[in-house]
Parts: structure tokens; sequence; C-alpha cells
């Protein structure tokens, strides 16, 4: 996302502007949804609802703004590719996968999309890993069992994150 942030500050202050809102907007949102999850196992519909449309639109503004309209279109497909996979996963097995989990996967695509279809694939991928990761701890600190339940947000958000960090916008 630095790389993409960059291109913008080159096109426009203002596309910048409105990307790097959306990425500070991010950030916030993934340390109250981890911190809630963590605490209730649970992404409250309040935080994630309204991320689809300020992301939406921040990033929406960003692309338009740079004169790259094709990112707010991969960004929206994105959305609906992370939504599609969480739905189906969910639907297969919904003792497996709460709903907000779902919810909040829309939005993760919504970020990762706008980057690349590259960025969607290996942040839904990292999230799963993160959260493999996270339960494989427990489980070596005797903390849970194979059958414990971890709250899968946190994992899905540094997931996307660290994509976005890390894999530079093509």
């Amino acid at each position: 996302m630095v790389t993409r942030l960059m291109d913008f500050a080159d096109y426009s202050a203002t596309a910048f502007l409105c990307a790097l809102a959306a990425c500070l907007y991010l950030l916030w949102l993934a340390v109250r949804l981890s911190i809630i999850d963590i605490r209730t196992h649970t992404l409250p519909n309040k935080l994630v609802v309204p991320a689809y449309p300020i992301a939406g639109v921040l990033l929406l503004a960003a692309a338009l703004l740079a004169g790259v309209p094709m990112h707010a279109v991969s960004a929206l497909g994105g959305a609906l590719a992370m939504g599609a996979v969480y739905w189906l996963l969910w639907a297969a097995y919904p003792a497996g996968m709460g709903f907000g989990d779902v919810k909040l996967s829309g939005v993760l695509g919504l970020f990762l999309g706008f980057l690349s279809w590259q960025h969607v694939v290996l942040g839904l991928a990292a999230g799963f890993v993160a959260g493999g990761l996270w339960g494989i701890a427990l489980i070596a600190s005797r903390r849970g069992t194979a059958k414990s339940t971890i709250p899968f947000g946190p994992a899905m958000l540094l997931g996307a994150l660290a994509t976005m960090a890390v894999v530079p916008a093509a």
C-alpha cells in the first residue's frame, strides 16, 4: 500500500489524502475489532457495516482523483470475491466460523482488491495462516486444545494488513 500511496501522491494530493485516510481508518478499525473479538468472540455490526461505505467512498475517491478508476472496480471485485469465499466456508460449516467474519471479509476485500488480485489471494491466505499459527501457539502454550475456538477476526485483519504492508502494489 505504501507504493500505491506514493503513486497517488504523484497524481494528486487529494487522492493521496483519501487513500491515506482509508488506510488510517482500516488501522483504527483493526485495533477496535481485534480487541472486541478477542474479548467477546464477536465482530459488531455497528463497526463492520459502516466500514463498507466509509472505505468504499474513500477508496473510490482516491481512485477517481488519481485517474485510475479500474482500482475502484478491482476493489469492488475483491470485496465480492473475498465475501463469496468466506460465505461459502460459513455455509459449508457454520459452526467453524462466525457470520461477523463473513461480513468483515468484504471490507478487507475492498482494500486488498484496491491494490491487486494478487493482494486478494495473498491476503485471504495470510489470514488463514495467521489463524493457524495462533491456534498452534495456544496449543503449544497449553492455553487451548485442537477443539478450542479462537476469534478469527484478528487473524483476518493481520493477514490483510501484513499483505498490504509487505507486498508491493503492481
